[in-house]
């Protein structure tokens, strides 16, 4: 039997691939570890400036795999899962200091939805489609779900589209601002991987920072927005990457990153 979670790296960048196809790739417990833990290798590994996050077959994932849950068991102990997997998952994906790119080949559904939420880049295929689905099985969301989708289509869509779970096809999902690009699909991964290859190029560390600042200005001030900016541009600032491209534009030369 296969892995259900496949890791590959290329010239610093680091693809997942969900790989339950079968399923379209719903997440059971040996998934959930697997990918928890690819994730956190990649976080700390400075290798990899770019991460790529993808499912096998015709999904991309649909959340969790519902045939594992067992009803004789409480709400408390079918939901730690929760807090064990989903939730580190999706912390890790939004806030390791590299970029994450999702390429959705097809249907994104539940928890499945949120994974593809919290990348930087969610690059859509023409058969990609999204389903908050929670309502499905009355249930509210998690995964980051609450967190994102909002911050992306806003408050009123993001009600609709959990309360009402329409399937959102690739073209409205481009429309509302839920995807980055949408393209046809035997050029979803090629697309994927020239976006992947140009930020594992870039400036990992100030990539990362940036990331950091975005997360921090959601729920601060401005006053305190603006210290946050001095104390990441300072740590930016000292980085070999940005004294680099400083003497590289000095001396009108591309500048080249190390990621450092």
């Amino acid at each position: 039997m296969s892995d259900p979670v496949l890791v590959s790296t290329d010239g610093g960048v680091a693809t997942v691939t969900l790989n339950r196809p079968e399923s379209f790739n719903s997440l059971n417990l040996l998934a959930r570890l697997l990918l928890l833990d690819a994730l956190k290798s990649i976080a700390e590994d400075p290798a990899v400036r770019a991460v790529v996050l993808t499912g096998a077959g015709r999904g991309f994932c649909v959340g969790q795999d519902l045939a594992e849950i067992d009803s004789t068991k409480s709400a408390k102990e079918r939901f730690s899962v929760v807090p064990e997997h989903y939730a580190p998952i999706a912390r890790l994906l939004a806030e390791m200091d590299k970029p994450v790119i999702a390429a959705v080949n097809g249907p994104a559904a539940g928890a499945g939805m949120s994974l593809a939420l919290a990348a930087d880049f969610r690059i859509a295929s023409e058969k990609a489609s999204f389903t908050t689905a929670f309502a499905g099985i009355a249930l509210s969301p998690d995964t980051g779900m609450s967190w994102h989708l909002p911050r992306l289509v806003g408050v009123n869509k993001a009600t609709e589209l959990l309360l009402l779970n329409p399937t959102v096809k690739a073209p409205e999902a481009l429309e509302i601002g839920l995807v980055t690009q949408v393209v046809a699909p035997d050029d979803l991964m090629p697309t994927v991987t020239a976006l992947a290859e140009r930020l594992a190029a870039g400036p990992t560390r100030a990539y990362g920072l940036m990331r950091r600042a975005l997360r921090y200005a959601h729920d601060h001030d401005l006053a305190e927005v603006l210290a946050k900016e001095h104390e990441l541009i300072e740590e930016a600032g000292g980085a070999e990457d940005h004294l680099n491209a400083v003497d590289a534009f000095l001396n009108k030369r591309k500048p080249e990153f190390s990621g450092r």
